[in-house]
């Protein structure tokens, strides 16, 4: 009943300008898989362009990692579930350093987009609208945004783009968002993009691709790792207060 009666008053209407980036990522999104680009971002395709890729990335290195790292972004934003092939992809054509640094760069910029035409579109307006167990736990994020957003980012059990959008709603700051998923998305984009740089071998034998090997168990346990280490500075806080 508090939660009615505090939501009780007629809520700000949202000017459709707002919407504006909100209706680019759907028509974006539609244009996409309309024009079968969506075709080019798996194995099989990688597969299929393997020499054609190779040889342009030798003879046109920075030009073919700024197009790399703009066409993560663009994925990203329209098709966010491609991110794990183009991530081995990266790591096919660039090897490991070159590949993880064009990943991160390419996934930071494709969230950050997403993360502000989410919260310019519909995050500021609904929330407005939370009740007061919401805005209690928008409080305690806010508190220790940093160390909430690397844990996020470093725990392999939450998609990549609900933790995109996810912090709009929270009123996550630009700035710790950025930072956040820049540093956080590292351990995790170098395990794929090491994978990725052991295609070859798999493509010159013809065997089929698995990704379940990808998340092993040690991996998983050393991004947890890095993960509580994350929160070891709220834990401090909470500490100190106490005492």
């Amino acid at each position: 009943m508090d939660f009615f009666a505090e939501n009780q008053t007629e809520p700000k209407k949202i000017s459709p300008w707002r919407l504006l980036p909100l209706a680019a990522l759907i028509l974006g999104a539609v244009l996409f898989f309309t024009f079968g680009l969506h075709n080019y971002l798996t194995f099989e395709a990688l597969r299929e362009h393997r020499e054609l890729l190779v040889g342009w990335v030798e003879a046109n290195a920075v030009l073919a990692a700024l197009g790399y790292i703009a066409a993560y972004a663009l994925a990203i934003i329209f098709v966010p579930p491609s991110g794990t092939v183009i991530s081995l992809a990266g790591g096919f054509v660039f090897g490991v350093v070159g590949g993880t640094i064009s990943v991160v760069i390419g996934a930071t910029i494709g969230a950050t987009a997403l993360f502000l035409a989410t919260k310019y579109s519909v995050g500021d307006a609904a929330r407005k609208l939370e009740g007061p167990k919401l805005r209690k736990m928008e409080a305690g994020f806010h508190e220790n945004e940093l160390s909430y957003m690397l844990f996020l980012r470093l725990v392999p059990l939450f998609p990549f783009w609900l933790v995109n959008i996810a912090p709009a709603f929270l009123g996550v700051s630009l700035r710790n968002y950025v930072i956040g998923t820049f540093f956080g998305i590292i351990p995790g984009a170098a395990v794929y993009v090491t994978v990725g740089a052991g295609l070859g071998g798999i493509f010159d034998t013809g065997e089929e691709l698995s990704l379940s090997g990808v998340l092993t168990p040690e991996v998983i346990a050393g991004l947890l790792g890095l993960a509580v280490l994350s929160l070891l500075p709220i834990a401090y806080k909470k500490y100190k207060s106490k005492q």
